[in-house]
């Protein structure tokens, strides 16, 4: 068991850091946000750190951190681990700084991030296939090379850096009730909470997870960080199966709530972003989001600021998250159908389709499975729809027609 700190990081510190940071970070944009509004009943705000250098707030307490560096630390140089958003943060930091940095990645880390990384100056090594691998060797490198490791949520500098955003908030929409961040290790989320509790303790603070890679829920009832026994999320940003120490003192202190969301609505706020919003955001950088299209039975207070943390997705990640969000939403449907391997069949099975008004994507004929009988053919069809309810009707009518459906 790791005792949690105590609460490290003020609002002189984040006061601080946000000085350091004229000129490095960008105040981002806060947009209101129509779609949520009318969900709710009171005006959402999204927080567009999506937009800030290197597609994340992850500059913030990078920059802070390594700027606190003394000169014979700075000299060994700095290394990291990370997937993307820390990795860029830190390499363009390090690079502001007149620092050499060096940053593990994973393997199957997308090659956007890997190449945006070294295009910040930083030397990247690819190590093992997640990034605790990523973490081990760099934690053995700085120990071997004297080079400063910079963790990326677990220091009161880089828990100081991130908490600007939370005064930037206050200073854009001073009438604000409710902040909503995503988190994973806890950095952001304890930042925001120290910089708004700080001077509006009335304002509430909720964080949100993914459902399958929520370690806050059991730490904090537990009072202590507790370890995860597996990580499971395409919201890789937030995938952290352990709190940080200095975060979770924090958190445990400061923040009202903690929320989990689904893989589902993850992915149907993305697609909210792109297609209300006009914003690429990161399935993480959603989870706000995403908390807000579950609040139903759980209201927040409007005025709401939501955190989009990030925007920093593989392209071909986002195909599979807009699919999967677009489903999720009722708006894209997969059927397999069985049909008599007969000249004319999937003629017939398209015209019957036709009449469904459904927009057919993409069609597979497959002949050659053990599981069909001699004579028998399955297709497997993809289909743009207008919602639940038509998808229902799609699947009436077939099976009306005659066809044996089966979905997904």
């Amino acid at each position: 068991m790791s005792p949690a700190a105590p609460v490290s990081v003020t609002i002189d510190d984040i006061r601080v850091a946000r000085k350091l940071l004229d000129g490095i970070a960008r105040t981002t944009e806060l947009e209101s946000c129509r779609a949520l509004t009318d969900r709710l009943g009171g005006p959402v705000y999204l927080k567009c750190e999506n937009l800030q250098r290197t597609g994340s707030f992850k500059i913030r307490g990078a920059y802070v951190r390594i700027a606190g560096l003394s000169e014979s630390e700075r000299a060994r140089g700095v290394v990291a681990a990370s997937a993307g958003n820390h990795a860029q943060g830190v390499a363009l930091a390090a690079q502001q700084l007149g620092v050499r940095s060096t940053v593990f990645m994973p393997v199957g880390a997308p090659l956007p991030k890997i190449a945006a990384t070294r295009g910040y100056g930083a030397e990247v090594l690819l190590e093992g296939t997640t990034v605790e691998h990523c973490l081990t060797a760099a934690k053995a490198y700085s120990e071997e090379t004297g080079a400063v490791f910079i963790h990326p949520f677990d220091h009161p500098d880089v828990v100081a850096g991130q908490g600007t955003v939370g005064l930037e908030i206050l200073e854009q929409c001073p009438e604000v009730r409710t902040i909503v961040v995503g988190t994973g290790g806890g950095g952001l989320l304890a930042g925001v909470a120290a910089a708004v509790k700080a001077v509006r303790p009335d304002v509430k603070v909720v964080g949100v997870q993914a459902a399958s890679a929520a370690a806050y829920p059991p730490s904090l009832a537990a009072g202590h960080p507790v370890v995860l026994p597996s990580v499971t999320t395409m919201a890789d940003g937030i995938a952290v199966g352990r709190p940080g120490d200095v975060p979770f003192g924090l958190i445990r202190d400061l923040v009202d709530e903690v929320r989990t969301v689904s893989e589902e609505s993850l992915s149907q706020a993305l697609l909210l972003c792109m297609e209300r919003v006009k914003l690429v955001v990161e399935p993480a950088g959603a989870a706000s989001v995403a908390a807000l299209l579950e609040s139903a039975d759980a209201p927040l207070e409007a005025p709401v600021v939501a955190v989009l943390s990030g925007g920093n997705v593989d392209p071909l990640l986002m195909l599979r998250v807009l699919r999967h969000g677009l489903a999720a939403a009722g708006r894209y449907l997969s059927l397999r159908i069985r049909l008599p391997d007969r000249p004319g069949a999937l003629a017939t099975l398209l015209a019957e389709l036709a009449g469904t008004d459904a927009n057919v994507v993409d069609v597979a004929h497959v002949r050659t499975d053990a599981s069909l009988q001699l004579g028998e053919v399955e297709v497997e069809l993809h289909l743009e729809t207008k919602g639940t309810e038509h998808c229902r009707a799609v699947v009436a009518r077939m099976s009306a027609a005659g066809y044996p459906v089966s979905e997904g």
